[in-house]
């Protein structure tokens, strides 16, 4: 007997994610759009890390607008940690309709639920159905 979560992990539209974009080439990306110079972009990306770090350590969020709210967060062990949630406006303009390039996988089941999932599970799979 399949699980219903292994089903529908199976089958479930996804993005293939390509390379990382590490420090460098995003703040090459920064500098060719403004006046500063790579690093200048490098600076800047560690002051705004630090000051995130500063700012929650005194148990401030920080917002930036366009980007999200960094929160400090604590654990039962006493592990600090950052909670993240993104900007509104950086989820509606990675959700603005057809603008996405990457790869999807399994593209034909986006917009079908979960027992749709498992239905295309149990017919692949006739001797490990889902109950």
């Amino acid at each position: 007997m399949a699980y219903r979560l292994s089903a529908i992990g199976a089958y479930r539209p996804r993005i293939e994610l390509g390379n990382t974009v590490q420090k460098v080439e995003l703040a090459r990306y920064l500098a060719d759009r403004t006046g500063l110079n790579e690093g200048s972009v490098e600076l800047v990306i560690k002051e705004l890390r630090d000051a995130i770090i500063f700012f929650n350590r005194a148990g401030r969020a920080v917002k930036i607008e366009g980007l999200g709210t960094y929160t400090p967060g604590i654990d039962l062990e006493g592990t600090f940690d950052v909670l993240y949630r993104a900007d509104t406006d950086l989820k509606n303009g990675l959700n603005a309709h057809n603008t996405f390039s990457g790869t999807i996988r399994l593209r034909e089941n986006i917009g079908k639920s979960a027992d749709d999932l498992v239905t295309l599970w149990n017919q692949a799979h006739p001797d490990d159905p889902v109950t």
